[in-house]
């Protein structure tokens, strides 16, 4: 019997939130979770990414971690992802960073989260690249676009946020971030969240995210699509093509791991692709967001498990 995709992506979060699966899956799991993970540390990512560059797909590199429980945690991250950001510069590669607000410490220290968020993009900033803050589960929505029109107000230009698709609230979210000038990253939505704040039917999910779209691209925005979904990526681009909007006003954004080949296809056609890679050592999160997205994930990672 085929499984719904919003049941099964449900199923697996909640799964996933058990501390006896967890336990488990950090025990047994971590070779499995190589084929979404670029490395363990820095210096393999950035590796990759240049293998990545000479295929002509841009990277957005992610230091795994969230949800810190301790400031000096949120510290540490902070260090890494400057260190990151001079990493990128010294080796020339084409990527820029993304980073979650509550490994920053936003659950903690509002104030302080904000201050490490904003160390980031300043030190961006002076090597030229763009810091993406990433949009976390709903008790952290205002919060974070809150940051983000705070760093654009101080002239830190060169950082932009995500829009998720199956919030109720997100066509009116993504109006005011085009009014602010504020880049975005445009995702359907991974997190799990009540019916009464989010669509629950793709179909209803999908239907956003393409107005979204829209919107972005008839306001001459600059916009960033990431889906893995064909019928998504082949309608973006049927209307750049109908609409005359040119390769270089969009990109497709894509997951290390999933779809490379179509990554490196769309690239040889002209288009503007950048490859999600994250590294590090705390990839649990991800790695079961990943596995929830859709069954065919899953079912690719139990084809490897004797392997």
């Amino acid at each position: 019997m085929k499984i719904g995709t919003e049941l099964y992506r449900k199923t697996m979060l909640t799964v996933s939130s058990n501390p006896l699966v967890e336990k488990l899956t950090l025990r047994y799991g971590k070779s499995l979770a190589r084929k979404f993970i670029a490395a363990s540390d820095l210096e393999g990512a950035i590796e990759e990414v240049k293998r990545l560059n000479s295929k002509g797909i841009m990277a957005t590199l992610d230091h795994l971690g969230e949800g810190v429980t301790q400031l000096d945690q949120a510290l540490s991250y902070r260090d890494e992802y400057i260190r990151l950001i001079k990493a990128i510069a010294e080796s020339r590669v084409d990527a820029n960073v993304s980073l979650k607000p509550t490994q920053m410490g936003l659950a903690l220290d509002k104030e302080m989260g904000y201050e490490h968020i904003r160390a980031v993009v300043r030190e961006a900033k002076y090597y030229r690249n763009f810091v993406r803050i990433d949009m976390e589960d709903s008790p952290y929505t205002d919060a974070t676009l809150e940051m983000i029109w705070k760093l654009h107000k101080e002239q830190l230009t060169n950082a932009g946020t995500v829009i998720q698709a199956y919030l109720y609230r997100s066509e009116q979210d993504a109006k005011d971030c085009i009014d602010q000038g504020i880049p975005l990253r445009l995702v359907k939505g991974a997190y799990k969240e009540s019916s009464s704040i989010a669509y629950q039917n793709i179909k209803d999910v999908l239907w956003q995210y393409k107005r979204i779209i829209q919107m972005h691209l008839d306001h001459h925005v600059y916009t960033a699509i990431a889906s893995h979904d064909d019928k998504i990526i082949r309608w973006t681009k049927q209307y750049a093509l109908e609409h005359d909007i040119p390769k270089d006003r969009f990109e497709f954004q894509m997951l290390y791991g999933l779809r490379m080949q179509e990554q490196v296809k769309l690239a040889e056609e002209g288009y503007r692709v950048r490859c999600y890679v994250p590294y590090g050592t705390m990839w649990y999160p991800y790695y079961t967001r990943r596995l929830a997205e859709k069954p065919a994930n899953l079912m690719m990672v139990l084809k490897n498990m004797g392997k």
